[in-house]
């Protein structure tokens, strides 16, 4: 026994269980590995039938390496050499002289997955909670503890490379299907079906003939080129080179130190540390967040339009039960249509049933005193909403909170009307619910502490991360993200081309370019949230905007706004930037809002800052949000870009106080 492994023998069958002490997850830490490669000195020589490996937590197999020892490791030779000490380990168990299986529930990710699949067998809890993934991608790295040469030989070359490329998670049925495990059944046959399959030790799974002809070594090179071209028209690979090395590495048929190697310079890289760290960031705020339980079992929804609708939807999808209250029944029938769509797309079966049973429409209300949370979603309008608010606090308990998806609207002025004010908190949502995975926690200042704790644990139950955000004009994300869109209307407006200021969006990283966003979004929306920041935020907002919303052309759902649809797809990424101040433009309008709003305290500190724009705007993750990218130009070189696009194009781009040698920002060590 050790500190994190434990091992038993009965009946000639030895079985190790992980369970990492002071850890909710499993890790596979170094320690972790070198512990199991002192277990496995000793099962070497052991005269056994079989090995069984499971994990002892509840939540499940395991989640990987220990990011956290990632950002200690400052070279590629010491990296290298960890990765050959996890190749190593996982080889010894791959290679001992009989059987085994692991018995996996729950998450089983990354180096917890290339655990199993140093296996013989794998068996699988049928349940939701089963989730296998190598999401390495994720990090910048791609899988270096053998991954890239076990799965395809395990389920073949395309599904593996599809599984590494997306970083998706697979259910235990999907992975029974695919072939990576075994066995999928019931929890409380987990053990029976592992000690069936040491006993009648089948043949090895192979992937199908057609698979196997993939991998052929004539065909490898013309099957990696193909993967490549797909890759390449959905991922730049200078900006994400890990998905790249991956198909290098298959197509080359790479050995294991080939792959230790390409994993190692890929950890040491700005892409990996960037991305490392924000994935940290978000773990800790998910963590602190989950300290406080949120108790909320009924929630009432407000307001049956897209917003409204896709959040009853989502809370639904999440195991909430909610009633969906909206004045126009056909609204209401189209929310639930909408919401049934959904249940249908990700659940399945009695899955679905339970989820359609959770939601219940409520044109009048009646299940408000029942409501533990209420959400307003109806439109943006002060007056409107301060009735609204009167009629909920009249029907719900004490204990309710009530919250407000406003996007612009100070919640300070939101709650005067409310007898009492601090149980009104602000939850921003953002479109598509089902795939933005921000939600901004407002707080004013009269809004009670316990309550802003209660929605943090709230948002982090509906799968989505929180970040705490002072009520004010455009929040944080709105308010950094205008500036951005409407340089973009102000580019259009001087004549330059809108496939030429997408691309340089595109071509720094951003995951569409603004035009293309802005017709995402509705032209009538932009406008409007442009005209609520305007005074507040001194932003003049284009004519050419109002043109086009008084024109009627708001955007996608009118057919037509700044370009006309549907449009060609893929067309961007054949352009290059024909003028690099395009970006400059773009992106330092954004950097030096986001300074501005740390500076007056929207946020608590420039982690956040990164976090809210980089989950909420697409802000380009491998350069660490927008402060991490000021962070590598330096403080300085800053100030300098700013100072010249403000002598060339006006006073918008004054670098804020905040980059100022008493700024805020100043007083961290930007400058490399």
């Amino acid at each position: 026994m050790t500190a994190s492994w434990t091992l038993a023998e009965a009946d000639d069958i030895a079985e190790l269980v992980l369970d990492v002490p002071d850890k909710r997850h499993n890790v596979l830490s170094r320690e972790v590995l070198g512990e199991l490669d002192q277990m496995l000195t000793v099962l070497e020589t052991r005269p056994l039938r079989g090995l069984v490996i499971r994990s002892g937590k509840p939540q499940g197999f395991a989640v990987g390496a220990d990011v956290h020892e990632f950002r200690r490791v400052l070279d590629a030779a010491r990296a290298a050499e960890l990765t050959r000490a996890g190749q190593m380990v996982l080889t010894r168990l791959a290679n001992l002289p009989y059987p085994s299986v692991a018995i996996i529930h729950g998450h089983c990710l990354g180096g917890g997955l290339e655990l199993v699949l140093a296996c013989s067998y794998r068996v699988a809890c049928d349940d939701e909670r089963t989730s296998l993934a190598l999401p390495e991608v994720k990090l910048g790295i791609h899988p270096g503890f053998g991954g890239t040469i076990r799965l395809p030989a395990l389920i073949g070359a395309l599904p593996a490379l599809s599984l590494m490329l997306g970083g998706r998670g697979l259910s235990a049925r999907k992975a029974r299907k695919l072939g990576l495990v075994d066995e999928c059944v019931p929890q409380r046959h987990l053990e029976a079906a592992a000690h069936a399959l040491l006993r009648d030790v089948p043949p090895k799974r192979r992937p199908p003939w057609y698979q196997g002809l993939l991998a052929a070594p004539f065909l490898r090179p013309y099957v990696g080129a193909f993967v490549q071209r797909r890759l390449k028209s959905k991922v730049e690979c200078r900006h994400y080179p890990a998905p790249c090395r991956i198909v290098s590495l298959w197509a080359r048929q790479a050995s294991f130190e080939a792959e230790a190697l390409s994993c190692a310079e890929l950890l040491v890289t700005p892409v990996s540390r960037h991305l490392v760290h924000l994935f940290e960031i978000s773990e800790e705020m998910k963590g602190r967040a989950r300290a406080q339980a949120h108790g909320i079992r009924r929630i009432h929804v407000v307001g049956a339009g897209v917003m409204g609708a896709d959040i009853a939807a989502w809370a639904v999808l999440k195991g909430f039960h909610v009633s969906l209250q909206d004045r126009a029944p056909e609204v209401l029938a189209r929310a639930i249509k909408r919401a049934h769509a959904l249940f249908a797309e990700r659940l399945k079966g009695r899955a679905a049933e339970a989820a359609r049973d959770r939601l219940m429409p409520d044109m009048r209300g009646g299940a408000l005193p029942g409501a533990d949370l209420v959400i307003e979603a109806i439109i943006e309008n002060r007056d409107a909403k301060h009735a609204l608010f009167a009629q909920i606090e009249a029907q719900v308990p004490a204990r309710t909170i009530i919250a407000t998806n406003t996007s612009s609207i100070p919640l300070d002025d939101l709650a005067a009307g409310l007898s009492v004010p601090g149980r009104l908190v602000g939850l921003h949502f953002f479109n598509p619910v089902a795939k933005m995975p921000l939600i901004e926690v407002i707080g004013g200042a009269v809004s009670d502490p316990a309550a802003l704790g209660v929605m943090r644990s709230f948002a982090v139950a509906l799968d989505r991360l929180p970040v705490d955000v002072k009520s004010s004009p455009g929040f944080l994300v709105n308010r950094a993200l205008m500036p951005y869109l409407l340089e973009a209307v102000t580019l259009a407006e001087e004549g330059v081309a809108l496939h030429d200021i997408d691309a340089a969006a595109v071509d720094f990283g951003m995951p569409m370019g603004p035009i293309a966003l802005a017709d995402t979004v509705g032209l009538d929306i932009c406008l409007a949230v442009a005209q609520t920041l305007s005074a507040p935020l001194d932003l003049p907002v284009p004519d050419l905007l109002l043109r086009k919303v008084e024109a009627g052309h708001l955007g996608k759902k009118s057919g037509e706004g700044f370009y006309r649809y549907p449009r060609l797809r893929g067309f961007l990424s054949a352009r290059a930037p024909s003028d690099p101040v395009i970006a400059e433009r773009l992106i330092m309008r954004l950097v030096n809002e986001a300074a501005r709003c740390l500076r007056l305290g929207v946020v608590a500190d420039s982690d956040m800052v990164d976090i809210g724009l980089v989950y909420g705007t697409g802000f380009a993750p491998f350069r660490g949000g927008p402060l991490g990218y000021a962070e590598a130009l330096g403080t300085g070189e800053v100030i300098s870009r700013l100072t010249e696009l403000a002598e060339r194009y006006g006073p918008r781009f004054t670098p804020d106080p905040a980059w100022s040698q008493d700024g805020v920002l100043a007083r961290r060590p930007l400058d490399p």
